[in-house]
């Protein structure tokens, strides 16, 4: 099974996915996280500007889904955190795995801007970072998740929410 969670930088998918992981990997042993930003550092795919821009991250968003349709076809649970920014790789997602559900997370911008943890905002804005999702690039949000967070409060613990998000997936 694939949890795949989504949503744009600083909306709290590796906090989320860290712990969905950290409470599914309790029960279930053969369960790993999947990360955007870890998948990227592991490969050298992070400093590579050319990767950021559309056609760059599409390919990246590729390879992470076949890292999951991988280890999914060796029946390894993924708990997968990525931003997702392509409406259909999550209609393939879909259709891809042995079972798939999807979290999104949704934060208004001006959340995201005050959050900003790695100043990607700051400078998207100001221009001096391009190819940013959600600022110079689109971002197509899920159309029907299974599972949608508001997570426009600031949270210390994603314990609860994990467990909703574990429960909704039928994961016992």
């Amino acid at each position: 099974m694939v949890i795949w969670i989504t949503g744009l930088s600083g909306a709290g998918k590796t906090t989320l996915g860290t712990e969905v992981y950290r409470q599914w990997k309790e029960r279930a042993p053969n369960t790993v996280l999947v990360d955007g930003d870890t998948i990227r550092a592991l490969f050298k795919l992070d400093g590579n500007p050319d990767l950021y821009r559309l056609d760059g991250r599409r390919m990246v968003a590729g390879r992470i889904h076949e890292l999951c349709k991988w280890l999914d076809g060796q029946n390894i649970n993924v708990v997968c955190c990525t931003i997702s920014l392509f409406g259909d790789l999550h209609d393939i997602n879909k259709q891809a795995f042995s079972r798939y559900f999807e979290v999104f997370l949704d934060v208004p911008m001006d959340v995201l801007r005050r959050r900003d943890n790695k100043n990607i905002y700051a400078r998207a804005f100001d221009g001096k970072l391009p190819d940013v999702v959600g600022v110079d690039l689109p971002f197509d949000p899920p159309s029907d998740p299974d599972f949608r967070i508001d997570n426009t409060a600031d949270r210390s613990d994603f314990a609860e929410v994990a467990s909703d998000v574990l429960a909704a997936a039928g994961v016992s």
